[in-house]
């Protein structure tokens, strides 16, 4: 008797369960898309990958953190210039390797303590390469809003309606993302993409013939990653800002929460998640994994404290991904639209890293961190390169190498 009571119940729950979940990817799905369709990557591989890669970090963390796994925007450089280098396969070789660097980290926390990151990393050093990762994207995302390709080589569209497209995405998240109340402040992203299509079809620039093609049931274009060494030593330096991300992620989460995540299931877990589900989606050619805060201010407003909740807004993520015209869709939104999120988006990238020197306190004309935030973003926006044989470094990997090594290196003021 009282099992046949209780089974509704259950049912009821599991139901629950299921929507917010769904309302969790909708809360991600602008951001998770935005990174594959910036790249060259398939956006349905980007869903798939998410939503393993956040069952894999559930498994690893023993289902305690209320975190959704996507796309990390701190790759979004490297692999522009990966896949223009050395092809989708080459490139998923360097971001399989950066979540390896994740997954050596976590051991290394594992070993030493949570501090040995800090001492190893410190905003000294991750503040500005943060930046450069910024920095380096501004003249992609001003040629796409101004309607030429990521390179300006060529003009897709007229420069006055592209413009006029990509200020309104802009505007649009812009607005939203500071006047918008409750799940709409949570999508800034999405609202401006919506905004953006819907004036790029008033001006014809929205071509549908791919979708007719497109079947309903399609598996994803998946890619394996082939060798490359030249893509691992470019993209493995970048992979030191968002691991140190991850941290203030973790602690952000457990803030919402009331729970200490950097206990139990410990920052070594979380961080072995990330690395493992960032490896997983680069053998299946999708983007790296990340940790996603605007989930974090869904979870924060909701509520809704249970990661269980995280399962089903992957299983939808996984279930999406084998719509085919869903991303025959997607591969419409012009590249107006997308420059003038590409505007925003970079910038705060850029914040970010500023914030993150900020935040530390550090004194910045003191000689030894005025040499290491100097050098790192002149060599990284300078574009100084390295080269010896075949191995060559440059550009955000070179930065990000030779601020760890100064900071290991250069002695400490009398006043540090």
């Amino acid at each position: 008797m009282s099992d046949s009571n209780l089974a509704p119940t259950d049912y009821n729950f599991q139901v629950k369960d299921c929507f917010l979940g769904a309302q969790m990817l909708f809360v991600a799905f602008g951001a998770l898309v935005l990174v594959p369709l910036l790249t060259g990557l398939d956006p349905n591989v980007a869903l798939f990958t998410a939503g393993l890669g956040t069952l894999v970090f559930q498994i690893i963390t023993r289902g305690k953190v209320p975190i959704f796994l996507a796309s990390s925007f701190a790759f979004i450089a490297p692999i522009i210039y990966g896949v223009k280098t050395w092809g989708i396969p080459g490139t998923m070789c360097g971001l399989a390797a950066a979540g390896v660097l994740y997954m050596l980290l976590s051991l290394l926390v594992r070993i030493q303590g949570n501090d040995i990151i800090k001492r190893v990393l410190p905003p000294v050093v991750t503040g500005p390469v943060i930046m450069v990762i910024g920095l380096i994207l501004a003249p992609v995302a001003v040629y796409m809003a101004m309607g030429k390709t990521g390179d300006g080589a060529i003009v897709l569209y007229p420069q006055a309606k592209a413009m006029t497209i990509s200020l309104l995405a802009l505007a649009t998240t812009i607005l939203v993302s500071i006047l918008g109340k409750g799940v709409f402040k949570l999508i800034p992203i999405l609202c401006g993409i919506v905004v953006g299509y819907i004036i790029a079809l008033i001006f014809g620039f929205v071509d549908f013939s791919g979708i007719a093609k497109a079947s309903w049931f399609a598996v994803p274009n998946f890619v394996m990653p082939e060798w490359n060494l030249q893509a691992i030593f470019f993209i493995v330096p970048i992979a030191i800002a968002p691991a140190i991300e991850h941290f203030g992620d973790v602690v952000a989460i457990g803030g919402v929460t009331g729970k200490d995540y950097l206990k139990d299931p410990g920052i070594q877990n979380t961080m072995l998640g990330d690395g493992v589900a960032t490896s997983l989606a680069s053998f299946l050619g999708g983007p790296p994994n990340t940790t996603y805060s605007e989930v974090t201010g869904a979870v924060a407003l909701t509520k809704v404290f249970n990661p269980a909740i995280m399962t089903w807004a992957a299983i939808a993520a996984i279930l999406l991904a084998f719509v085919g015209k869903l991303g025959a869709i997607l591969q419409t939104i012009p590249v107006p639209v997308m420059g003038g999120i590409m505007l925003l988006l970079f910038g705060a990238i850029m914040v970010i890293g500023l914030n993150t020197l900020v935040r530390s306190g550090d004194d910045l004309m003191e000689a030894r961190n005025l040499s290491i935030v100097a050098l790192i973003l002149i060599f990284g926006i300078g574009g100084m390169s390295f080269s010896a044989g075949q191995f060559q470094l440059q550009g955000i990997g070179l930065a990000g190498i030779l601020g760890v090594v100064l900071n290991l290196v250069l002695p400490h003021g009398k006043k540090e």
